[in-house]
C-alpha cells in the first residue's frame, strides 16, 4: 500500500501549492476522502469479489491411459458442470509429469491397469498449493464413481523451507513495490532525478540493491530460498524495472495521481492474475487475460519457474517484463521531447536541487541529501516491513499447541486417550477431555478449542472428528491430517463432522479477514493522508468530525460494496456498519498519535502493528497455531485479529466474543483519544513557536516543533 503517493496527490491535486483561496481548499479537502476511498474500495472490492468464493474454470488436467475408457473419463470430465476441466488424454506417466512440469496441466490421473483398481493423482504442489488441493477435489470424485482407490503423488513437492509456497509470493510482491513506491516521494522531493538521463542509473543500481535485499530476507534471513541469488537478482531487476519505468511513465502523464492506476495495476489486479495465492485457474477469464501480461504473474512465474521446475517457460514471463521495460522506455522517451514546463504535471519544480524543500508532503523543508536518504529509506522500510514479516510468519507452517478435546465413553478411558496424545505429539496438541460430544462441539463453537476427538461407544462403531472449518479452513484441515493417520493405525474408522461448515459465499473462509483488513485500512490511511494533504487541519477538534463521518461512512459503504453489490456477506448489517465505524475511528485515532508526532515516519511503525503483524496474529488466512508462537499473544491485544474475530463470529458463530473484541478496539480508540489531547496540549503549548513573527528561527521550529505542526 503506497500512503505517501496518496499524501502526495491530495497534496499537490489542483497544482498549486497550499494557499488560503477558498476553492483551493476545498479541492484538497475533497481529496482527502476521495484517494483513501478509491484505495480501500479498489483493494477489497477486487480482493473480495474474486476470492470470496473461488470455483475452478477449465482447469487443465490429464489423463493417462487408452482406449475408450479412458476416453469416456476424459470426456466425463470436459462435461462436468460449469466447466470446472479441461482434460486430455495422454498415453503414458512420462507425459502427464512433463506437462506438470511444463504447467501445462495442474493435475493427472493415470488410470488403474486392466482389471486393476488402484488409481493415481497426481500434482505439483510447487505450482501452487491450493491448485493442488482443486486438482485432487476433482479427479478423486472420479475414482470414487469407478470404485477405484486412489492415491496421491507429488511430482514437484516444494522444499521444506517453504512448505506454504509463499516464497516467490512475497518476492514478487516485493519487487513491485521496489518499482512503483519510490516514484510517489521522488515527484515530491526529488523530481528532477525523474529525467531519464538520470533516473536510468538510479533505477538500475535501486533494483540490485532491493532484489538483493529480498533475496537476502527470504534466503538467509528467513530460510524459505536455498541459494539462488543470482535468479533473485536477474529477474528482480528485470521486474522492478518494468515496474519502476511504467509508473514513471504514469507520473509523467498524470501526476502524484499516477498512485491510483499503478496501484491497480501492480498490486490489485496483479495479486488475483497471479497464480501464486490462489490458482489462475480459479479467477474469473478477465484475470487468466491478465496473468500473462501483468508483472506481478510475470515476476512470480519467471522465480518460480527456475526454483522448482528447471527454468522451463522462463522465457515467456521474461518478455512479459522485457516488453514492459522497452515499451514504458519509448514512450517515456516521447513525452520528454513532447513535454513542455514541469517534469512531473501537478508538482511544481524546484528550481535548485540544493535548496530546501519538503521531502514528503506536509512536511518542513528539508536539504537535498535528507530528500534522497526518504526517497530511499521510507520505500526500503516497507519493502523489508512486507516482505520479512509475511516471509518470517507464513513461509513454514507448523503446528503447534493446537486446542483439541476428547470424549470417551468413560471420564477414564478419555484422560487416558488424552494424555497419550500429548505424549505422542508434544508441542502439536495440547489435549484435554470432555464430558460429552454435546459439550465438545460447543466448545468448538466458542472457539475455545478446535476440535474434538469422540471415540466410539460400541466396538464396530466408528469413531467422530469434530471441527469447524468457519474458525478456519486451514486449522480444519490440519487437525485432519494429524487425526486420520492416528484412527488408521489403529484400524478404528473415523468420520469427519464439521459443526459450523462456511457458507456458499465464502469457500474459501477468506471474506472474514477481508472485512476486517478492510476497516483496519480504512482507518489507518485517513489519518496518513489527513497529515500530509491537510497540514492546516491541526487540532482534534478540527479533525474528530472529519474523522466520524468518515468511519461512519466508509463502514457503510464496505458494507454495501460486500453484501449487496458482491454479495460475499449476508445479515447482521446493523452489527457490521456500527462495529466497523467503531474499528475505523480507533484505528484512525491511534494512527494519528505517530502521523502528529513523528509525522510520515510514524506510518511504518504503524503498518507493523495494524497489518503486518496483526495479518498472522488475525488467523483469517492461516491459522494462528501454524505462525511462529509469537504471534499468538498478539491476537488478544492487536486491532486487526479483534476487527476478524467480529466478522467471523457475527456470520457463523452467534456474536460469540464480540464483545471481548469490541473492548480491544475501543481500548485501541481511547489510549489513541487520550494522546491525541495530549499532544493538542503540546502543541498549544509551543504555539508560539508554531505561529509566524514569533522570533524563533525557521530551523529552530522545526527541531522543537512536532512534526504535526509543520
Amino acid at each position: 500500500m503506497d500512503t505517501e503517493a496518496v499524501i502526495e496527490a491530495a497534496d499537490v491535486i489542483d497544482g498549486r501549492p497550499p494557499g488560503p483561496d477558498r476553492k483551493e481548499q476545498i479541492i484538497r479537502m475533497v481529496a482527502l476522502f476521495v484517494m483513501p476511498f478509491l484505495m480501500v474500495t479498489m483493494m477489497f472490492a477486487t480482493y473480495m469479489a474474486t476470492m470470496h468464493s473461488p470455483h475452478p474454470r477449465d482447469m487443465p488436467v490429464a489423463v493417462v491411459g487408452s482406449g475408450a475408457a479412458a476416453q469416456a473419463i476424459v470426456d466425463g470430465l470436459n462435461a462436468a458442470p460449469g466447466g470446472s476441466t479441461e482434460a486430455t488424454l495422454v498415453t503414458s506417466r512420462n507425459d502427464a509429469v512433463d506437462l506438470l512440469h511444463d504447467q501445462e496441466a495442474a493435475g493427472a490421473l493415470i488410470l488403474p491397469s486392466e482389471g486393476g483398481t488402484s488409481a493415481t493423482i497426481l500434482t505439483a504442489s510447487a505450482a501452487g498449493a491450493s491448485q493442488g488441493a482443486t486438482v485432487q477435489q476433482l479427479l478423486a470424485p472420479v475414482a470414487v464413481a469407478n470404485n477405484w482407490q486412489a492415491t496421491t503423488e507429488d511430482v514437484a513437492p516444494l522444499p521444506d523451507g517453504d512448505r506454504a509456497g509463499i516464497a516467490v509470493l512475497f518476492a514478487a510482491m516485493g519487487m513491485m513495490l521496489a518499482g512503483y513506491v519510490p516514484l510517489s516521494i521522488m515527484v515530491m522531493g526529488v523530481p528532477h532525478l525523474l529525467r531519464l538521463r538520470r533516473f536510468l542509473p538510479v533505477l538500475a543500481g535501486w533494483s540490485a540493491l532491493t532484489s538483493s535485499i529480498i533475496w537476502l530476507i527470504l534466503g538467509p534471513v528467513v530460510g524459505a530460498v536455498e541459494g539462488h541469488y543470482l535468479t533473485f537478482l536477474g529477474v528482480g531487476m528485470l521486474a522492478t524495472a518494468a515496474v519502476g519505468m511504467a509508473q514513471l511513465l504514469l507520473s509523467k502523464v498524470v501526476g502524484p495521481l499516477a498512485v491510483l492506476p499503478g496501484m491497480l495495476l501492480w498490486v490489485v489486479f496483479g495479486m488475483p492474475a497471479s497464480n501464486l495465492a490462489l490458482s489462475v485457474h480459479n479467477m474469473p477469464g478477465f484475470f487468466q487475460f491478465l496473468h500473462g501480461v501483468l508483472p506481478l504473474p510475470a515476476a512470480g512465474e519467471a522465480l518460480r519457474s527456475i526454483l522448482y521446475f528447471d527454468g522451463n517457460g522462463l522465457g515467456t514471463h521474461l518478455l512479459v517484463l522485457a516488453v514492459w521495460i522497452v515499451a514504458a522506455l519509448a514512450l517515456c522517451l516521447l513525452k520528454e521531447r513532447s513535454a513542455t514546463g514541469n517534469v512531473i504535471p501537478g508538482v511544481p519544480p524546484i528550481p535548485d536541487p540544493d535548496a530546501k524543500a519538503p521531502a514528503l508532503a506536509g512536511g518542513p523543508p528539508r536539504s537535498k541529501r535528507f530528500r534522497y536518504v526518504a526517497a530511499a529509506g521510507f520505500p526500503l522500510a516497507i519493502l523489508v516491513v512486507v516482505v520479512g514479516a509475511m516471509g518470517f510468519s507464513m513461509h513454514k507452517p507448523q503446528p503447534h499447541d493446537i486446542p483439541v478435546v476428547v470424549v470417551a465413553a468413560t471420564p477414564e478411558l478419555a484422560q487416558q486417550t488424552a494424555d497419550g496424545l500429548n505424549t505422542q505429539l508434544t508441542g502439536i496438541l495440547d489435549v484435554t477431555v470432555a464430558g460429552s460430544a454435546e459439550q465438545a462441539t460447543e466448545q468448538i463453537k466458542a472457539r475455545d478449542v478446535v476440535a474434538a476427538f469422540v471415540l466410539p461407544s460400541a466396538p464396530d462403531a466408528p469413531a467422530t472428528l469434530y471441527s469447524a472449518s468457519a474458525a478456519n479452513p486451514s486449522q480444519q484441515s490440519t487437525i485432519r491430517a494429524i487425526f486420520q493417520p492416528i484412527a488408521a493405525a489403529q484400524e478404528l474408522p473415523l468420520t469427519l463432522a464439521d459443526v459450523q461448515p462456511l457458507s456458499d459465499t465464502d469457500t474459501g473462509g477468506s471474506n472474514s479477514m477481508y472485512v476486517g483488513m478492510s476497516w483496519i485500512m480504512a482507518g489507518f490511511l485517513f489519518l496518513a493522508v489527513l497529515r500530509g494533504g491537510a497540514p492546516h487541519v491541526r487540532r482534534l477538534p478540527q479533525f474528530l468530525p472529519l474523522l466520524a463521518g468518515w468511519a461512519v461512512g466508509m463502514s457503510v459503504w464496505l458494507w454495501f460494496l460486500f453484501d449487496v453489490l458482491i454479495g460475499a456477506i449476508s445479515g447482521n448489517a446493523l452489527e457490521l456498519i456500527g462495529y466497523g465505524a467503531l474499528t475505523i475511528f480507533s484505528v484512525s485515532l491511534a494512527t494519528g498519535v505517530l502521523t502528529r508526532t513523528v509525522g510520515l515516519a510514524g506510518i511504518i511503525p504503524m503498518m507493523v502493528v495494524l497489518m503486518m503483524a496483526g495479518l498472522p496474529a488475525s488467523g483469517g488466512g492461516m491459522s494462528v497455531y501454524l505462525v511462529p508462537e509469537v504471534f499468538r499473544p498478539l491476537q488478544d491485544v492487536l486491532p486487526l485479529p479483534a476487527a476478524v474475530d467480529i466478522a467471523r463470529s457475527l456470520r457463523y458463530f452467534d456474536g460469540v466474543g464480540v464483545g471481548q473484541n469490541l473492548l480491544v478496539i475501543a481500548i485501541w480508540g481511547a489510549v489513541g483519544l487520550a494522546l491525541n489531547l495530549l499532544i493538542d496540549k503540546w502543541l498549544n503549548r509551543r504555539s508560539d513557536v508554531d505561529e509566524p513573527g514569533a522570533g524563533s528561527a525557521p530551523e529552530a521550529s522545526v527541531k522543537l516543533v512536532p512534526a504535526e505542526a509543520h
